[in-house]
């Protein structure tokens, strides 16, 4: 496994963005690179510790879901090597395993999330209002209970620093326009619904997670970003999953766990992170990523 990467450093091409895990660099006016660094961002914010080895696992499973779901809908994946668009051995290192280069496409302003389980955010809304970002379910559901069936709840895209805010289908529909809209949710339902099923198949609950989409110059819709990776969903192993109670987790719910407990105020700056809970975290994404993959 290679060095752990807080920040990517590749000179060879431009820097076009840092988001809150991963780098984004210019190869020319068609292609991007995008590499997957080891931050960890947690309440929207990015700690000060890097996981280990977290960039190579979320760039191996994203790429089985691409290509698991390749039929579904397109993705941004070009079959391009990323060593073969940086320049020395320094850079090659850096973008071995945890980098893709993909299409350049117009990213759409919201995340579509999709929810099978009331869990998280979902559960405390459901709480106080009986129903989750705007949609009514029936009375009388317990924490982790599988929904009647699954819900697109998008969101807004916030910049690092700060927090995503849930949207209604309609407020998707005044960004996007109704048949894009549209076009996205059903995206997001039928590719969590086939997620969800082969997951199962390998003893993974995918209680929820999110997915970005971009078009090309012809308005054509394409699945970018990662996919279905312990940073993007909430995995839960099957085997312990007990409605009433949130079960423990394949993703970054442990180290949210801990900063929940650590008394920090979810404001900038992050605390920094024990060694023991980044390697218990890291631990968990490989699990993650070989009971799906195989690998």
């Amino acid at each position: 496994m290679n060095t752990p990467i807080l920040h990517s450093s590749i000179k060879s091409l431009p820097l076009l963005h840092r988001g809150k895990v991963r780098d984004l660099y210019e190869v020319d006016a068609q292609h991007l690179l995008i590499v997957q660094t080891d931050r960890l961002s947690a309440f929207d914010v990015i700690l000060p510790d890097p996981i280990p080895g977290k960039g190579e696992v979320l760039t191996r499973v994203s790429n089985f879901w691409f290509d698991k779901l390749r039929h579904v809908i397109p993705n941004h994946l070009t079959g391009i090597a990323p060593e073969s668009v940086v320049k020395g051995e320094e850079e090659q290192a850096q973008v071995k395993n945890r980098a893709f280069v993909t299409r350049k496409l117009k990213p759409l302003p919201i995340e579509a999330i999709v929810r099978g389980y009331l869990a998280g955010s979902g559960w405390k809304d459901y709480q106080k209002t009986g129903a989750v970002c705007g949609i009514a379910l029936p009375a009388g559901l317990r924490e982790a209970e599988k929904l009647p069936q699954p819900l697109f709840t998008p969101s807004t895209k916030a910049a690092a620093g700060e927090h995503d805010e849930n949207i209604s289908f309609e407020q998707a529909v005044e960004l996007l326009g109704e048949a894009r809209a549209n076009e996205v949710r059903d995206a997001t339902l039928a590719l969590y619904t086939e997620a969800a099923n082969y997951a199962a198949s390998k003893g993974i609950i995918i209680a929820d997670t999110k997915f970005e989409f971009g078009v090309d110059e012809a308005g054509r819709l394409y699945l970018i970003d990662e996919a279905l990776t312990p940073d993007s969903s909430r995995f839960w192993p099957a085997d312990q999953y007990r409605v009433g109670s949130n079960p423990p987790s394949f993703d970054k719910q442990f180290v949210r766990d801990w900063l929940e407990s650590s008394g920090w105020n979810k404001q900038p700056p992050a605390p920094r992170v024990p060694l023991d809970v980044l390697q218990k975290t890291a631990d968990k994404y490989r699990e993650a990523a070989q009971r799906l993959t195989g690998a």
